[in-house]
């Protein structure tokens, strides 16, 4: 069964805001929706980093997702 979209790219967002990680791997976005398929939750997570919601970060062997402003700067540390 399909799961919303819009309603997916919703809940990705809040379930990221509320995180305590700033950066999430698509497995741990997942659990935002869990009767979302792993493509929908890729799908969804692509969109909100074409809207300039979320944004990829990199640790340079991972990719993983955070809401814009939350992600870690590695040049930083």
């Amino acid at each position: 069964m399909a799961v919303d979209r819009e309603q997916l790219k919703a809940a990705l967002i809040e379930y990221a805001s509320k995180s305590t990680k700033p950066q999430l791997y698509l497995k741990d976005l997942g659990k935002a929706v869990p009767d979302a398929s792993p493509r929908e939750v890729k799908n969804a997570a692509n969109d909100l980093v074409k809207d300039g919601k979320m944004v990829y970060w990199s640790s340079g062997s991972s990719t993983m997702y955070a809401v814009v402003g939350r992600q870690q700067d590695e040049e930083k540390k």
